[in-house]
């Protein structure tokens, strides 16, 4: 059986050092790239050690040095979960070299995420790009979808809550709800969407789409939206326990652009769930 070589950015942030932890874990897959921000202090160090799993013989490198390291390495698959500005970058290197990626990274503007699928498309790799990889938050999604098919003359409003380091507002899952409710709705998120409300007398409540961000301590992630009526809701949640969740759909993730390489595209979890 033909191993899937898998390279990881942001090696040792919180997601990924649980997706190299789970990568070591598969059978079908080998972790043979480990990249960190340049002037880490444990740049050279055996990534393996570094996170508890004894040696792997995968030393730590550092992002400046991205190229050489997916053209040494030749993986199938980079894994990217840092920060938007990183992310593009990475991935018009990963694409140049011929390396199908995987990006839970949020926060990205709409120009970034044309850059993304300019690079995939312009050098035949694949990609899989979504907000969140858990399976539990794309069944929430198709709900949330579902529902406002549904109860088009109600209010809505989404609620999310974070730790404390998370930096981007609204989470990129609570944007990502938004598009496909307001999708469903006939609204446009550009035109109807209301980041939070103000101190003092704001008016009435229009035609928006509410949006409410939450951060503090440890939260791992959780999301609720509201279909508000006259006279009832309906409530819609998703919480995540740890940050396995998100894992586990990373390595279907990793799967399934492995298996639909060099297409172009740019797929989302709904693809690899066949939602």
């Amino acid at each position: 059986m033909k191993l899937i070589k898998v390279a990881v950015i942001g090696a040792l942030g919180r997601m990924g050092s649980g997706i190299i932890r789970s990568v070591a874990e598969q059978d079908d897959m080998q972790l043979v790239g480990a990249i960190e921000k340049d002037g880490n202090v444990h740049i050279g160090k055996d990534v393996g050690t570094l996170l508890g799993l004894g040696s792997i013989d995968v030393a730590l490198t550092s992002d400046s040095t991205l190229d050489d390291t997916l053209a040494s390495m030749a993986p199938d698959v980079l894994v990217d979960f840092t920060i938007a500005d990183v992310a593009v970058e990475s991935a018009k290197i990963a694409a140049r070299n011929k390396v199908n990626l995987i990006i839970g990274t949020t926060g990205f503007s709409a120009s970034q995420v044309g850059e993304i699928k300019s690079a995939v498309k312009d050098n035949g790799v694949s990609a899989v790009v979504s907000p969140n990889m858990a399976t539990g938050v794309n069944i929430f999604f198709t709900l949330a979808r579902a529902a406002a098919s549904i109860y088009e003359d109600c209010d809505v409003e989404i609620i999310e809550a974070h730790h404390r380091h998370k930096k981007d507002a609204p989470s990129g899952t609570a944007v990502r709800a938004g598009e496909l409710i307001a999708e469903a709705m006939g609204k446009s998120l550009e035109r109807d969407g209301l980041y939070g409300r103000g101190k003092g007398v704001i008016g009435e409540r229009g035609n928006e789409i509410g949006f409410h961000a939450i951060r503090g301590g440890d939260i791992v992630g959780e999301h609720t939206v509201m279909y508000i009526g006259d006279g009832e809701r309906i409530e819609i949640t998703h919480r995540a326990h740890s940050r396995q969740a998100f894992v586990g759909g990373t390595i279907k993730a990793i799967r399934f652009v492995n298996k639909n390489k060099r297409t172009g595209k740019v797929f989302s979890t709904f693809d690899v769930l066949g939602l």
